[in-house]
């Protein structure tokens, strides 16, 4: 039996994976940002505020449901990027696609 060199081996790789209560805890979270996107449905506000305001809670929605329930929080940050550029073209595509209709020349 031959002894090991520390230099030859693979890095011990330590993971966070988050507790129940964690997650129960960013499950509420996303509750309240869906309980007020059905607020503000339902509200006075219209037009380009509403866009805004429902844009706003889904992004932070899709941070956290890809951040904590799919792991990218705690991954490599190539995921995380790949996650972004997708996340931006959506945006810009629907933002396209709300101007191509005139939604905010009304």
């Amino acid at each position: 039996m031959t002894a090991t060199d520390p230099s030859t081996e693979a890095p011990r790789h330590h993971e966070y994976h988050p507790s129940t209560r964690e997650y129960v805890r960013v499950g509420l979270i996303l509750v309240a940002f869906t309980c007020l996107e059905v607020w503000l449905s339902y509200s006075s506000l219209a037009g380009t505020g509403l866009i805004a305001a429902l844009l706003t809670c889904t992004v932070i929605k899709f941070v956290m449901v890809v951040g904590y329930f799919m792991h990218l929080k705690f991954d490599n940050g190539r995921f995380s990027r790949t996650f972004a550029v997708g996340a931006i073209g959506a945006f810009t595509l629907y933002v396209a696609v709300l101007l191509m209709f005139g939604v905010w020349g009304k």
